[in-house]
């Protein structure tokens, strides 16, 4: 009989591969021939991203075993691709990059990077966990490199390890889009997301938040003659960047956060959430943590645009903390 420990642990796994166009049309084959039979004998579904752009994700869906079948497949495929395309005798290794919510890669490296290790060692694979986030998500890029069977092995652990360990709060998936011109970043300041508000570009740069100028590519120069972007500091008033609002205006908004990442947003003292509150002018109320839950609800009063600021300098500093406790440096 099964044991109480399986029987809680979710029947359904999900596994997404970020790949290359070529690797993409391997696992299609002609006429989306290979895919189908990929498909019949797995059990799994099996979902490709769109082709408009350079990377794409596999998204493989079932029980573990149909996920694993899948997998197998997908290996043999590429390690016969390989085989095919070598020079020598010697076949190239497989190489492949799962994509993997950030609050369970720290169990996939365990303390002190026990579990990593103990993994490559059991497996023979060759296992990275990116220090980085994947752009625009809260996921990281786990790269797995060996033989077909060594992979095979190495993710049937992984995926175990994630169905033991469910992701922890919201996940904001990876996308691949086109590259595009990124905006310059003033030296030695943050470089946080933009957030256009009120008609004007700002950044978010510790208590100040920075308008940007940016017109026809006009900058100014510093001393060592190096072009600058074009940054005008603006202090944030104590009602916050954006006007107050009458509460006939205000609306509300909520968010869940993991219990374990509050203390990053209250700050010693209530330092960080009263910059959040200067910053955007919003009222925000942090819950208790209800008996026999891990998250506290955050309540965000404010106009439209103060809310959205305070969210974003929540999810900047979420995004932060994520950063600095999950993944040590790479092994």
């Amino acid at each position: 009989m099964a044991s109480e420990e399986e029987l809680a642990m979710p029947t359904s796994l999900t596994v997404r591969l970020l790949m290359q166009g070529k690797e993409v049309g391997s696992i299609i084959g002609k006429g989306g021939d290979h895919v189908k039979a990929i498909r019949e004998e797995s059990g799994a579904r099996i979902n490709i991203s769109d082709g408009s752009v350079p990377e794409r994700i596999v998204t493989i869906t079932g029980a573990l075993d149909c996920v694993m079948t899948a997998f197998a497949m997908i290996c043999s495929k590429f390690e016969e691709d390989l085989r095919m395309a070598a020079s020598t005798g010697s076949v190239p290794p497989i190489t492949l990059r799962m994509i993997v919510p950030a609050t369970q890669c720290g169990s996939i490296i365990g303390k002190g990077g026990q579990k990593i290790n103990e993994i490559r060692d059991t497996t023979g694979a060759s296992v990275q966990v990116a220090s980085e986030m994947l752009p625009g998500s809260t996921e990281r890029a786990v790269t797995i490199s060996g033989k077909s069977e060594a992979i095979h092995k190495c993710v049937d652990i992984i995926a175990k390890i994630m169905l033991e360990n469910p992701a922890k709060g919201p996940v904001i998936p990876y996308r691949p889009s086109r590259m595009p011109t990124p905006l310059p970043v003033a030296p030695q300041m943050s470089a946080a997301p933009p957030m256009l508000l009120n008609g004007q570009l700002f950044t978010i740069q510790g208590n100040l938040a920075m308008p940007f100028h940016h017109e026809m590519g006009m900058v100014v120069q510093d001393g060592k003659n190096k072009p600058q972007p074009l940054l005008v500091p603006m202090p944030v008033s104590p009602q916050g960047l954006l006007s107050p609002v009458s509460s006939a205006k205000s609306h509300t908004q909520e968010m869940t956060i993991p219990n374990e990442l509050i203390g990053c947003i209250i700050g010693r003292g209530g330092a960080k959430i009263n910059e959040i509150r200067q910053a955007s002018g919003a009222n925000i109320k942090i819950g208790n943590l209800e008996e026999g839950s891990m998250e506290r609800h955050v309540t965000i009063t404010g106009s439209p645009d103060q809310i959205q600021m305070a969210q974003f300098l929540i999810n900047t500093r979420l995004t932060s903390e994520l950063g600095n406790l999950l993944l040590p440096p790479l092994l």
